[in-house]
Parts: C-alpha cells; structure tokens; sequence
C-alpha cells in the first residue's frame, strides 16, 4: 500500500495488489473501489460549503456522510469537510500527473 496524498486530517493510499484505494479518516481506515472512490468524489464535491455558515440550511455545521452503499457512515464538521475535498483533489491531481506522458 502506498500514500499518494495526504491533508491534515486524512490520508490517501493506493494498492497496485489489492487493485483498489484506501482512505484513513483518522478513526477508520475506509476501502474503496475505483468506482466507489468517483462516487464519494461525487458526493463531497456537492457538498455546499456555503450553506454550513447559513444557520437556516445548516444549523449544526456538519455533513452525514455515507460511503459504499451505506456500508460507512461519517458525520464531518465544516473542516473536515474542506480537508476531505482537498484530499481528493490532491489525490486525482496525483494520478493525472502519474498517468501525463514524459516528453
């Protein structure tokens, strides 16, 4: 297994033999599918940052998150949710420039 990305709360891995991806959320180490890793990027990027600091659509400041069919469930604060997007982009960023031809 190896770190591709990590953020200041999680860290992003990648298992070449395993054929699949790892986040570590700090209490819990989540496995993914390449399929299930473009879905939670989905879901994270439609998160509204914004609305966590509107108290009528987002009273609490948190986001429930669930990961692989439910399998997973996450409650993250308005920091951890800015600290998960970047992590994910940090992480495609790092494939991008892995998969880029060398000129």
């Amino acid at each position: 297994m190896e770190a591709v990305f990590s953020s200041k709360y999680y860290t992003f891995f990648q298992s070449d033999k395993e054929r699949c991806f790892y986040i570590d959320l700090g209490q819990k180490v989540v496995r993914l599918s390449f399929c299930q890793l473009l879905a939670l990027r989905q879901k994270v990027s439609n998160i509204r940052i914004e609305d966590h600091f509107d108290a009528e659509l987002n009273t609490h400041g948190f986001e429930i998150l669930a990961l692989c069919n439910k399998e997973h469930l996450f409650i993250l604060n308005t920091l951890e949710i800015l600290d998960l997007k970047e992590l994910l982009v940090g992480a495609f960023a790092m494939f991008e420039v892995s998969l880029s031809p060398v000129v």
